[in-house]
């Protein structure tokens, strides 16, 4: 794997690097990669906590909220740890909520503040590991002057632009696990196992990992199902001599006909609701884990008077050890953003366009 340097040089001497929310595996090998790379070229490297979280406030942290990557922290850093710096809580520094004076609610922007604290601290440039959502808040940054470059981390791996999302493989590995056991366990208690699995915009997941164990049926976000089609098929496959079968199932995953959630979250609901992160569009706002996986599985037992049962493996997949894919793509991924640091490319993703960074 090779990195590939686009763009005009520049001189920051300082780096800092902030990762986004959402626990993925491995994030300190992006960490070590960068840290490296920048130690390489002579420049300084620090870690920002929990996000924004220990820049804007470091009177929380022992060690005010920032983190020296020296030399000496990162060559006995482990990259199958958790992640060192931890990650961000689900704020946008654009729409900050805090209760003012009047101990009312009130949403604020704080992107001026963070600007003028990372100025005050020396930091020439910012390297974002961050999902989707996160890509845009630094751009909105980036816009306003901070000099960024985005590592793109994904566990459904929809980011647009690059082949591979880091963290994708690790959950994707581990979902094949998990999904090899569901099916031996179907197998012996002779039922129809549903199984949701990550994936609310794209559906990679569910398809790779259920190619990989061989499903009997796969429903994604991409392509509308009717569960009378996949009720057709099962009759097929689930016989007296194979009485079980296994069907994987994104949680984004959208269903006609009967198994269909017979009320959606109206728009008014989903602005109301207090986990609501500003994500709207997706039509998943106030959703809860497994109503996939219960609605497949419901509508297919009554269409096929034969025992299904749901199982939904949700954010379990987030868990363990990096695969040794996400390990190295870690390291090219860190040390690639600040290639592209040095040569001027900032307001950008690090993207992985094999066998390229």
């Amino acid at each position: 794997m090779m990195i590939k340097q686009v763009g005009r040089g520049g001189s920051p001497r300082r780096i800092a690097i902030m990762v986004g929310a959402g626990h993925v595996p491995g994030i300190n090998g992006v960490i070590m990669g960068a840290a490296r790379a920048a130690g390489e070229l002579g420049w300084e490297a620090i870690g920002i906590r929990d996000g924004f979280e220990g820049l804007l406030h470091p009177e929380l942290y022992a060690d005010g909220g920032l983190v020296d990557l020296s030399p000496q922290l990162i060559d006995g850093l482990d990259p199958s740890a958790a992640g060192l710096l931890g990650q961000a809580p689900r704020v946008d520094p654009f729409h900050v909520r805090r209760v003012n004076d009047d101990d009312m609610v009130e949403e604020i922007d704080v992107s001026d503040e963070l600007l003028e604290k990372l100025k005050a601290k020396g930091v020439d440039a910012l390297i974002a590991v961050v999902g989707g959502r996160g890509l845009s808040i630094l751009y909105k940054l980036h816009l306003k002057g901070l000099k960024v470059v985005c590592v793109p981390r994904s566990i459904e791996n929809e980011i647009a632009a690059t082949a591979v999302s880091f963290g994708f493989n690790s959950a994707l590995s581990f979902t094949i696990d998990l999904l090899d056991r569901v099916r031996e366990a179907a197998r012996a208690a002779r039922k129809i196992g549903v199984v949701e699995v990550l994936g609310d915009q794209t559906g990679w997941i569910a398809l790779q990992a259920g190619i990989a164990v061989s499903a009997d049926a796969i429903l994604i976000p991409e392509i509308p199902c009717d569960l009378k089609t996949v009720a057709s098929m099962l009759k097929e496959k689930v016989t007296p001599a194979r009485p079980y079968g296994l069907v994987v199932v994104a949680e984004g995953a959208r269903i006609v006909g009967n198994g269909e959630p017979e009320a959606k979250p109206s728009s008014l609901k989903a602005s109301l609701s207090p986990l609501a992160t500003g994500g709207t569009s997706s039509g998943h706002v106030i959703r809860r884990s497994g109503e996939a996986a219960d609605a497949v599985a419901t509508g297919l037992q009554l269409l096929l008077a034969q025992e299904t049962y749901p199982l939904v493996m949700g954010p379990w997949v987030r868990a363990g050890a990096p695969t040794a894919v996400d390990r190295q793509l870690a390291m090219a991924y860190g040390a690639g953003a600040v290639r592209g640091i040095d040569a001027g490319n900032d307001g950008s993703m690090v993207a992985f366009v094999p066998p390229d960074v």
